[in-house]
């Protein structure tokens, strides 16, 4: 097989959670430029719309469906309506979330916490879960966890606690997912960012102190570009990876090397 046919996604239907901006568009418009059609699975139906038009100019299908990940019966019904659209599902990138509380463990209350871990280690699971029967019969899929090098690291002087348990989870979860499904020819894996330019991440980067900090700890002494996540996440989708589950890819411009 030649080396551009192995990254080659045509015609497979992939599911992006929280594709609406950020990370996920950026991710989406990748698998859409290497051959996919597109479900985006959203909140904001606003943004995932405008997602979805870019990526119908691109010549691909994408198909917009409210989601919440944490919901079963939310998730069911956007299966269903995969299923009934495409027929089949190939990828599923889960990387919906939410940020950190910024709260100290002391203050954290439990609805603080068990906000950050739902959304952000239970809401892979539940989806998972879901798509994963839907893999299993097929006896095929690629399951690509947004874990965060948080899942590996503590940032330093961030507040963290409830985040870096949520995303540690995420990688271990991973773990578990790729040994199960292996027999079923379903490859999970996990991209773990570091610091990227995002609406999200917009008020740290807006903080003199903080943006110094993360700047002096990352030796490529810059923030990520939601562009370079594009490579990563094609290349755990497609064939390029065949022989790669369990994984996790940090892309982090250096920061957890210290």
């Amino acid at each position: 097989m030649r080396v551009q046919d192995m990254f080659n996604l045509n015609n497979q239907v992939a599911i992006v959670t929280g594709a609406g901006r950020g990370l996920g568009e950026s991710m989406s418009y990748a698998l859409a430029e290497a051959g996919a059609n597109i479900v985006i699975a959203e909140l904001d139906i606003e943004n995932a719309r405008l997602v979805a038009e870019d990526i119908k100019k691109m010549g691909k299908k994408a198909l917009v469906i409210k989601t919440d990940v944490i919901k079963t019966e939310s998730l069911e019904k956007m299966v269903k309506a995969t299923l009934k659209e495409f027929g089949r599902i190939d990828i599923l990138v889960n990387n919906a979330g939410i940020p950190r509380t910024g709260k100290i463990p002391e203050e954290l209350s439990k609805d603080d916490w068990g906000k950050v871990i739902d959304v952000n280690l239970n809401g892979v699971f539940y989806c998972s879960k879901i798509i994963g029967k839907q893999m299993i019969l097929q006896k095929y899929g690629r399951i690509i966890n947004i874990s965060s090098m948080s899942g590996i690291i503590v940032n330093k002087e961030r507040h963290v606690t409830d985040y870096c348990a949520a995303k540690g989870g995420v990688i271990m979860l991973t773990k578990a997912l790729a040994a199960e499904w292996a027999k079923y020819n379903i490859n999970v894996n996990a991209i773990a960012p570091g610091y990227f330019k995002t609406k999200m991440t917009e008020p740290a980067f807006s903080d003199p102190k903080i943006s110094k900090d993360m700047f002096d700890m990352t030796p490529m002494k810059r923030p990520g570009d939601v562009e370079e996540l594009k490579g990563p996440v094609v290349f755990l989708a497609s064939k390029a990876s065949s022989f790669i589950t369990g994984h996790v890819l940090i892309v982090d411009g250096g920061y957890t090397i210290w």
